[in-house]
């Protein structure tokens, strides 16, 4: 290998050359900018591909402390017994209060009365607040139609304004993406799946691929889908409030957890974006 520098042009030169015929095999030209330029490019380039493997290939798993599947199913597992440990904190707590109430020369209620009763109260607690909101709006649209001084354009509201019911807490195992343009959530057998918004039942009925599903059209041309459910609540046709129980869960540990999907105007759109899960 032979190595010529030459000190008017600044350019180097690096040649392979056959040591018994001195042949030319091969040469390259290249001054000390274009050096230092190609080695930037390649170590980019590479540093590029090393990130691509990580990242889109099953490579990452290898990687210490990134979460496995077990770990996954373990965050899912815990996830369903603090939902039954606050279930029974909650059922002692009652009982406290009833205790009390007894103690104290009170007529004591059903423990059981009592247990609906909060249930009820808390599972529609979410709706009342917002029919509440919905209410007040009401009677300032009617206000200003009175006046004549909104038209229906201007009471339009984009996706990003309007207020969204979770129709579900667990946990998301699988999130929204190009390929996977929906969200898997998974909760405690029999939860109850509820309304994201006002609407219509537009379908509910059951498939052999997914199961019970049930789609409610809402205003701004906003369908939500709710899929892989045990029970039906509601049927074709009827009027829900944002809130309402539509569905039941079912067994999630048996891998069926609830497929949901959020359309606006035609499209999909990511439901983390606008709902707190």
């Amino acid at each position: 290998m032979n190595k010529e520098n030459s000190t008017t042009s600044g350019s180097y030169r690096i040649s392979i050359t056959d040591n018994d015929t001195h042949k030319h095999i091969w040469g390259a030209r290249f001054t000390k900018t274009s050096f230092f330029v190609t080695l930037v490019s390649i170590i980019v380039t590479l540093s590029a591909i090393i990130f691509c493997i990580i990242a889109f290939t099953p490579v990452k798993t290898f990687i210490p402390g990134y979460p496995d599947a077990r770990s996954k199913r373990t965050a899912i597992q815990n996830a369903i017994k603090v939902d039954s440990l606050e279930r029974v904190i909650y059922r002692w707590e009652l009982y406290s209060e009833n205790l009390k109430r007894a103690v104290s020369g009170k007529e004591p209620v059903k423990i059981d009365s009592i247990i609906k009763a909060n249930a009820k109260t808390a599972e529609y607690a979410d709706e009342a607040s917002f029919q509440k909101q919905d209410s007040l709006l009401k009677e300032r649209v009617k206000a200003e139609e009175q006046f004549e001084i909104s038209a229906r354009s201007r009471r339009e509201l984009p996706i990003e304004g309007l207020h969204f019911f979770t129709p579900l807490k667990g946990v998301i195992t699988q999130g929204y993406d190009a390929i996977h343009p929906y969200i898997d959530i998974t909760a405690a057998e029999e939860t109850v799946v509820k309304s994201t918004l006002d609407g219509t039942v537009i379908y509910a009925g059951w498939s052999e691929e997914d199961g019970n599903i049930i789609q409610i059209q809402h205003t701004d041309d906003i369908i939500s889908i709710y899929k892989h459910l045990d029970k039906l609540l509601k049927k074709t046709g009827d009027k829900v409030k944002a809130g309402t129980p539509v569905a039941v869960l079912g067994n999630t540990s048996s891998g069926t957890p609830l497929h949901f999907e959020l359309w606006h105007k035609g499209e999909t759109v990511d439901p983390t974006l606008y709902i707190k899960f």
